[in-house]
């Protein structure tokens, strides 16, 4: 596609510009203004919510494969990232649909009213089908997402910027997504009807301390449910500020950007703390910056893998997982140096999905257990992990499943 794409509406309010030229044309909601990002599309029914929050997705503008999105609305308990007030999370967001009132007795707010308090720009009202099968085609390109409430754009202005755009590869975005202090996280996993828990620190049986890249919430809830007191550390925590909390696990968490970018000053540090003998989990950046560290290189997908619905499979148990993945790199599992083995594939395109190193209790998941939003298949490797710390310090184990 190189002219203005046949999906338009009358009076567009919000354009898409790809970088090769496209104009797609749609209905403008949410925060008004331009931004340059990266298309991805996410094939998730459920959970907008958290994958609009999802650091992970900083520098992107997210396509709902889905249809009918924000009919349930909005709430403060969905947030995934930690400091929503830094409003880290997706850039822009495509529909195909209008939004609709909420009907949820969840609700808070409507998903409109919720994306212009983020500063999120989108539009609605295309063929988000054929947007997604352009994808698919060419890859993820760059592009300038647009939304002027009386539809007055500089075209040409607006297709020079998306293709001066260097794009996500080089791009270091985990410094932006990181919390910029040291903190302690006690909230628990949400209940039916309770809402979530606190966890009393005086009861905790392990110390995790969690690198955040860009963190999710829902990871720190399982591990404080998993009766961990968690410290969470900014990305650019030094080994020695880490091995100074005395945690019994190491965790180097999700997030944005190039993990090569963020690895040149993150990839050191992991090197540190991996030939301690204190057990490490990595979950997406977390796990190709492990991956990085083990001597493994990375590569930029095609068109990354992002929903709710991913099958991955095990192969220390064999099983196979319906999985959430929210990624654009991934490990090159043919640079998997010795000793280093392929815990995890994706049963989509083969693409490396996990990986442990030989002998020690380190290892790390392409994708995300944590299931916020997503099935719960994987919530066993918080577990797993659990028990690496528990065989060292020669308590039960827990049941993985």
């Amino acid at each position: 596609m190189t002219a203005t794409a046949p999906w338009t509406t009358e009076k567009p309010t919000a354009l898409l510009v790809l970088a090769d030229g496209t104009v797609i044309e749609g209905k403008g909601i949410g925060a008004t203004g331009h931004v340059q990002a990266e298309v991805c599309f996410n094939t998730a029914l459920t959970g907008y919510e958290e994958i609009l929050t999802d650091p992970s997705y900083l520098g992107q503008i997210v396509t709902f494969t889905f249809p009918h999105i924000g009919n349930i609305g909005t709430n403060d308990e969905d947030i995934e990232d930690l400091t929503p007030a830094a409003r880290h999370g997706a850039v822009g967001v495509i529909f195909k649909a209008e939004i609709t009132e909420p009907s949820s007795y969840r609700a808070s707010q409507d998903l409109d009213e919720w994306l212009k308090a983020r500063g999120i720009i989108g539009l609605s009202g295309i063929d988000t089908r054929a947007l997604t099968a352009w994808i698919r085609e060419n890859g993820a390109p760059n592009a300038v997402i647009a939304h002027d409430a009386n539809g007055v754009f500089d075209i040409e202005a607006l297709k020079a910027e998306a293709a001066a755009w260097s794009g996500l590869e080089g791009l270091d975005l985990a410094k932006a997504a990181s919390s910029g202090q040291s903190s302690r996280w006690t909230q628990t996993p949400w209940v039916w009807n309770e809402g979530y828990g606190e966890l009393d620190e005086a009861k905790a049986r392990h110390h995790i301390v969690a690198l955040d890249f860009g963190v999710k919430r829902n990871i720190l809830r399982l591990f404080a449910g998993l009766d961990c007191k968690v410290t969470v550390m900014p990305a650019t925590t030094s080994a020695e500020e880490v091995l100074a909390q005395k945690p019994d696990g190491i965790f180097l968490s999700n997030g944005p950007g190039d993990p090569a970018a963020t690895g040149e000053y993150a990839v050191p540090v992991i090197k540190q703390l991996i030939t301690t003998d204190i057990p490490v989990f990595g979950i997406c950046l977390g796990h190709q910056m492990l991956g990085l560290a083990l001597g493994a290189k990375t590569e930029k997908m095609h068109q990354g893998h992002h929903g709710a619905n991913h099958p991955v499979k095990d192969h220390t148990t064999g099983k196979v997982e319906i999985v959430s993945m929210n990624h654009g790199f991934a490990v090159d599992s043919k640079s998997l140096p010795d000793g280093v083995e392929e815990t995890h594939i994706s049963l989509f395109d083969g693409s490396n999905c996990g990986l442990r190193m030989n002998g020690k209790n380190v290892f790390s998941v392409q994708h995300h257990p944590e299931a916020s939003p997503g099935p719960q298949d994987s919530h066993y490797l918080f577990r797993r992990f659990i028990n690496m710390i528990n065989e060292k310090k020669g308590e039960p184990a827990l049941a993985e499943r």
